[in-house]
Order: C-alpha cells, then structure tokens, then sequence
C-alpha cells in the first residue's frame, strides 16, 4: 500500500482535533484504484464506522461525509469510495466495500481503529448499499474476491441508514412522479434494465430479500415527505426486520424530504452514537 498524508481535519463537521489519513487504497480492479479516507478520533483504537455515500449509485464521493460529527462521539469513520454505476453494474458495488471491510479488518492494528466490531452506516442510496452489506453477511454471491485480504472477514455488527432503499422490487411502484424521474435511470444505470426486466439481479440487490435470524440490529431514519426515495422503503424493511424478530429502530422526521441539515443534527447523530455504542 502506497504511503499516505496524515492531516488535520479542520473542515466540514469534523472535531479540530481528529486527524484524516485520506486517499488509501484498499484494493484495485483492473486499472482502477479503490480508496477510502480515514478520520480518527485521539483517543486510539477507536471503534470503526464505515460509511458509505450517497449519490443515486451513479456520483458521489468519500469526501462528502455528513456524519462527521460522531468523530466527536468516539468513532473513526472509514468513508469508502466504490465504483459507480457509470463504471460498472451491481453487485461491483458491495464487492467494493466489502473488500474495504476486509482490509480495515487486516490492517486495523495498522491504521490504530478497533475492528472488531464493524458499524455501517449510508446515505441515500449509500444507505441503500449499507443495508445490503449489513444483511449479507457471509452470502457468496455479494462477497466477490476483490482485494488481498480474501481471510478476513467483512461482516458488519450494526447497520444505519439515512433515507435509503430496502426493495428494488417494489421501489417503482412507491415513487411519486418526480422520484420515477430519478430512480428510473438510476436502476437501468445500477442493473442494467428496469427490475421487472433483471428480475433476479433486483431481487439479489433488495436487503429485504435477505433478512435471516443472523442479521445485524438496525437503524433507520427516513423524511415522510421525500418525494425522492419512497419512505415506504424504510417502513418496509422495519417491518421486515419486526417479522422476523429482529432488533430495529425506524424514526421518521415529519414533513422533511430527501437528506438536509434536520437528519445530522446533533440530536439525531446522539441517538445513532448511543445505538452503536451499545453494540461495541
């Protein structure tokens, strides 16, 4: 692994007093770098968030990471790049970030973060991914063979997600005429067609479709008003996760839409900290 800048992270929602080890490559496809950031707290062997970003799975970046503030809380947060849909068709994406798990896993000692209870955490479509990866944990088929690190594992211990999608089976027939503008494009970009056409790569993409007795306890915020991402989708797989006897906390902001100051507020990000940390 090529060397890496250690900074101060004086920017964004970040305590002055963390530090970033920023642009660490994690894994490399073809001629494509795989890269996450780092953002450590003082205190060393700091429990570890991987959060996953937003951006229709088509943009997007590690550096946007709303999250910041729960640095503050005791957390190191691994934000992780992926390759887009604009550069390859699911599931590159959860190969993607699970390699990134594995190699936080192997060189945790390294990078001075406590591993051994891994939080996931996304937004939007992140949140989306975040699920998916939360719910799979040991299924073949989503684990790929990306990375070095093929004998660790990248089981996560908790899952949080900000306005994401649970079902992409049913996510069409829950838009609003806007929000068909948004996801039709994104599901042919992310899929390769529509899901009523690539049936079994939506239903392999849907974290509802995975739900087992093992899955991880859950996290999910949602606006009743986003006319972007169905809040239907968050009530669907809370639903899903009571079903089957899981442990599951789905709040609802009233009146808010898709993402906004509302959902990272310190409250907000308080109750997610004592969610995790009751998990460590």
């Amino acid at each position: 692994m090529r060397a890496v800048l250690l900074t101060l992270c004086l920017i964004g929602s970040f305590d002055a007093h963390a530090d970033s080890l920023t642009d660490i490559m994690y894994a490399k496809v073809g001629e494509t770098s795989l890269q996450l950031d780092l953002h450590r707290p003082p205190k060393p062997s700091a429990p570890l968030i991987v959060y996953v970003h937003g951006g229709a799975w088509r943009s997007g970046s590690k550096e946007d990471v709303p999250i910041g503030a729960l640095v503050d809380q005791g957390f190191a947060i691994a934000s992780v790049n992926y390759r887009l849909s604009t550069q390859a068709r699911f599931p590159a994406q959860i190969h993607d970030i699970k390699a990134a798990i594995r190699f936080l896993r192997a060189k945790s000692h390294e990078l001075q973060v406590n591993a051994d209870r891994i939080a996931i955490v996304g937004s939007s479509a992140g949140g989306h991914l975040a699920a998916l990866v939360g719910v799979t944990n040991g299924n073949v088929a989503l684990e790929g063979t990306i990375g070095e690190h093929l004998d660790q594992s990248s089981s996560v211990q908790s899952i949080v997600s900000f306005y994401g999608a649970s079902n992409l089976e049913s996510i069409l027939a829950q838009s609003t005429e806007f929000g068909l503008t948004v996801r039709i494009p994104a599901l042919k970009l992310l899929l390769g067609g529509l899901p009523d056409k690539e049936v079994a790569l939506a239903r392999l993409a849907s974290p509802v479709a995975h739900i087992d007795s093992q899955d991880p306890p859950l996290w999910l915020i949602h606006g009743d008003a986003d006319p972007q991402m169905p809040p239907l989708q968050s009530q669907e797989f809370a639903e899903a996760y009571r079903k089957a006897g899981l442990q599951v906390t789905h709040r609802v902001l009233k009146g808010s839409k898709h993402g906004g100051p509302e959902f990272y507020e310190t409250a907000v990000l308080s109750e997610v900290a004592k969610f995790l940390q009751q998990r460590r």
